[in-house]
């Protein structure tokens, strides 16, 4: 038939080394994040937040140096958007309160160098807290992909549902092994990213979803990988569109938004990117795996249904 043979781009005859990547890509994540872990944000492992700015532009070493005379040797200190900008993270102190904390970094700081260090803000978090909202992070991302699982389930046939949810997972999972393996901070707001890319995601692959499954319906004749590399290349145009409108809005949050959301804006750069090659590899590999023919998605016909059709 014509509609195949006008097929731009065979997706479905790479499926087996784009699978391959994402096996490798699968397993350094998990890899990296067993052995390295994540750089987790105050946010999670709870403690104090200071920034400073300094007139001149500021040595981390000498910092560091003055923050463990002051008695904080397990200090972090980084700069925060230019060399002028110092961030520094030290963990919870028992008995002292983030007022205190922040007194004797600023006093500690002020000798070093007289006149030119402003506070510029102070954040307190309590390990309580922290550990409260890693676990309810971890519970959201479960939770989002449950509810993500049942509607798809009721939406499509249920080898749909998994291909979703498979693509899904791989979405997550490479996107946080990347934080991982560079150690990113790892904090509230890239959670949040994570859940804007699952939603993402989702919807993209919805989109090719429901052209597959019309395919099916309409095409009579073709096999289900060959109805695949149609529905994709189909909506292929839209998909590169809605994804490379999306990174240019991310792409200018991260250099011209400042420090704060380079996290965010990064993790959704990040899943964004990989949204969209799980949605044209990654999701339609799986229900071919799975089986999927065109006999599950036939509508399904009543007794008696064609005798009453007749006119």
């Amino acid at each position: 038939m014509q509609v195949f043979t006008n097929t731009r781009f065979d997706f479905m005859g790479k499926r087996r080394l784009a699978a391959a990547v994402s096996i490798v890509l699968i397993i350094i994540a998990i890899g990296s994040l067993f052995a390295r872990g994540l750089n987790l944000g105050i946010d999670f492992t709870g403690g104090t937040l200071v920034e400073i700015s300094t007139n001149e532009a500021a040595d981390l070493d000498a910092v560091r140096d003055v923050m463990g005379k002051a008695g904080f040797p397990e200090a972090i200190v980084q700069y925060f958007g230019s060399a002028h900008e110092v961030l520094i993270r030290l963990p919870p102190r028992e008995g002292l309160s983030s007022a205190e904390i922040s007194t004797q970094v600023l006093e500690a700081l002020d000798k070093f160098y007289p006149g030119e260090v402003e506070m510029r803000r102070i954040e307190f978090v309590g390990p309580q807290v922290g550990d409260e909202l890693t676990e309810d992070g971890g519970l959201a991302m479960l939770y989002a992909l449950l509810g993500i699982l049942i509607y798809v389930t009721v939406r499509f046939e249920k080898r749909f549902a998994a291909g979703a949810v498979i693509a899904l997972v791989h979405d997550v999972i490479i996107t946080i092994g990347i934080f991982s393996l560079f150690q990113l901070e790892f904090d509230l707001s890239v959670l949040a990213a994570i859940l804007a890319v699952i939603g993402y995601s989702l919807n993209d692959t919805i989109v090719v979803f429901d052209r597959i499954r019309e395919n099916f319906r309409k095409l009579r004749k073709g096999t289900p990988e060959e109805i695949l590399n149609v529905s994709i290349n189909q909506t292929l145009s839209r998909t590169m569109i809605t994804s490379l409108t999306t990174l240019l809005v991310l792409f200018s949050l991260f250099f011209l938004g400042g420090e704060i959301i380079h996290g965010f804006a990064l993790a959704l750069i990040i899943g964004v990117v990989v949204g969209t090659y799980s949605s044209v590899y990654i999701a339609g590999s799986s229900i071919l795996a799975l089986g999927v023919s065109k006999a599950d998605l036939m509508p399904v016909v009543k007794e008696g249904q064609e005798v009453d059709d007749r006119p």
